[in-house]
C-alpha cells in the first residue's frame, strides 16, 4: 500500500513544480532559442528576418570591438571575482575571528551589513552617485585631491580612455565586496570551534589557522562565490550603462553592452543576437568547468 501512496504524493508534489517550469520556459528557454535562431539572420527588428547562415558569426570574430570587449571583461573578472573573493575571504575571517570576539557579534554584523549595502542599492543609484564622485569638474574625489595638495593627481576618471576602465574596476570592487563577505561569514559559522581550539593548543598562529583550517573547510562557499561573481562580471551591463555607456572611445565596452548597442541603437538585431549567443555559450562552459572542479575537489576531500 505504501507504493501507490508514495506515487500519488510525488505526483501531487509535481503539480507545484508546473508554474516554475512554465515560467522558466517563458522567461529563459523560449527567449534563448529565439535569440539563437535570430543570430543566423539579418533583421532590423521590423519586417521579416532574412536567413544569412553564419555570416553574423564570421563578421563577429573579425570585429575588433568584439575582441576588445572581451579583453575588458578579463580585467573586470579580476575586479569583480578575483579581488573581491580574496579580499572578502580575508575580511570575513577578520570579522569572524577578531571583531566578533573582541567587540561582539553585533559589531561584526554591523560591518557585514555595511559591506553588503552596495548589493542592496539599485544599480542606477550607485552608478549616478559614483558618476558624481568621479566627475572631473565638481567630483568629490578631485576636490579632495585638490584640498590635500595633490591636484596633480586629479584626472577625468571616466572620460579619459587611459583611466576609465580602471575607474570602473575600482567601483566594481567596492560594489562586489559585500557578497563574498556574507557568504564566507556564513561558511565560517559551520566550522567546529574545537578545530581552532586544538590548533591554538598546538601553537598555531592566526595565519596558520586561517590557511590550514578556514580556507580548507569553506571551499564550497569559495566555489559558489567564484562562479557567481565570474558570471556576474561576464554579464555586467547596468554599471557600464550608467557610468560610461561603453566609452570613451569604447574603452569600457563589454559584450553585453556591445550587444545592446547593436540591438537597439544600430537596429542590427541579428548581429546583436550573435554576440549574446557567444556570451551565453561562454557563461555555460565556464559554469560547467567550475562545477566539475568543485565536484572533483569534494570527491578528493571525501
Amino acid at each position: 500500500m505504501s507504493g501507490p501512496r508514495q506515487g500519488g504524493r510525488r505526483a501531487g508534489y509535481g503539480v507545484y513544480l508546473i508554474p516554475g517550469v512554465l515560467a522558466s520556459l517563458a522567461v529563459i528557454v523560449v527567449p534563448l532559442v529565439m535569440t539563437v535562431g535570430i543570430s543566423f539572420t539579418r533583421w532590423s527588428g521590423i519586417g521579416s528576418p532574412k536567413w544569412i547562415g553564419f555570416d553574423n558569426y564570421t563578421r563577429l570574430f573579425a570585429d575588433a570591438n568584439f575582441w576588445a570587449s572581451f579583453g575588458h571583461i578579463l580585467l573586470l573578472i579580476v575586479a569583480m571575482a578575483v579581488v573581491p573573493t580574496l579580499l572578502g575571504l580575508l575580511l570575513a575571517a577578520v570579522l569572524f575571528d577578531y571583531i566578533a570576539k573582541v567587540f561582539g557579534n553585533r559589531w561584526a554584523g554591523l560591518f557585514r551589513s555595511g559591506f553588503y549595502l552596495p548589493q542592496v542599492l539599485p544599480v542606477a543609484v550607485t552608478g549616478i552617485v559614483w558618476g558624481w564622485i568621479l566627475h572631473p569638474s565638481y567630483g568629490a574625489l578631485n576636490r579632495i585631491l585638490d584640498t590635500i595638495g595633490l591636484s596633480g593627481l586629479t584626472r577625468n576618471w571616466l572620460g579619459d580612455p587611459k583611466y576609465a576602465l580602471y575607474s570602473v574596476m575600482a567601483v566594481m570592487i567596492w560594489f562586489q565586496l559585500g557578497y563574498p563577505i556574507v557568504m564566507f561569514m556564513s561558511g565560517l559559522q559551520r566550522i567546529d570551534p574545537e578545530l581552532y581550539e586544538a590548533a591554538d593548543l598546538d601553537g598555531a598562529g592566526w595565519w596558520q589557522r586561517f590557511r590550514r583550517i578556514t580556507v580548507y573547510l569553506i571551499r564550497p562557499e569559495f566555489y559558489v562565490v567564484l562562479v557567481t561573481t565570474t558570471i556576474a562580471s561576464l554579464k555586467i551591463f547596468g554599471q557600464i550603462f550608467v557610468l560610461t555607456r561603453g566609452g570613451p572611445s569604447n574603452a569600457t565596452l563589454v559584450p553585453s553592452y556591445f550587444a545592446y548597442k547593436n540591438f537597439f541603437e544600430k537596429a542590427q538585431v541579428g548581429y546583436g543576437s550573435a554576440i549574446s549567443t557567444v556570451l551565453t555559450v561562454i557563461i555555460v562552459v565556464l559554469a560547467f568547468v567550475f562545477l566539475r572542479l568543485q565536484t572533483r575537489d569534494q570527491r578528493r576531500g571525501a
